[in-house]
């Protein structure tokens, strides 16, 4: 029996928070954080990859994903040219404005964690390919996420060079 009246809509909502638990789990327990997290990520995503590439990764996504990342999407407009990953991150910082501050990579990793767990391999290979080099070097490989704690230790790592 469906607890919202539709099956679709418990469907979305469950992977949807299997999602943000996940996003939590790197950036902190606040849920808001973890969905502007995400929205921000996809977005940034959705504007540097070509049109069509941008609707078949929106078809893999739950439903309420779905909408937030078509969220203030413009499709006449040209897909933006991040050439870095430097680039890349002020997009997502710029979305992230709205919450407590969050380092805008931790984000995109925390991100890209989960689309590497739950979405298809093949498809998220193309989405690989049509960003930046630097970019892609901080999207997890599906091999490499067989222990959870490596990414949180990675994003740990990475914190510390930076404030050295």
């Amino acid at each position: 029996m469906s607890t919202n009246g539709l099956e679709v809509f418990d469907k979305t909502l469950h992977t949807t928070n299997t999602w943000l638990k996940e996003i939590m789990e790197v950036l902190g327990p606040d849920r808001h954080v973890a969905w502007h997290a995400l929205g921000a990520v996809l977005r940034a995503v959705r504007d540097r990859i070509p049109l069509e590439l941008s609707a078949h990764l929106s078809a893999e996504l739950p439903l309420l994903v779905r909408g937030l990342f078509y969220d203030q999407w413009r499709p006449a407009m040209a897909p933006e040219r991040y050439r870095s990953l430097d680039e890349f991150l002020q997009h997502v910082d710029s979305n992230l404005r709205s919450t407590r501050p969050v380092d805008p990579e931790d984000a995109t990793r925390a991100v890209f964690t989960v689309l590497t767990r739950h979405l298809p391999e093949g498809q998220l290979e193309k989405v690989r390919h049509a960003l930046p080099e630097d970019v892609r070097a901080i999207w997890p490989e599906r091999a490499s996420l067989g222990d959870r704690t490596r990414v949180e230790l990675e994003i740990d790592r990475n914190r510390l060079a930076r404030e050295a």
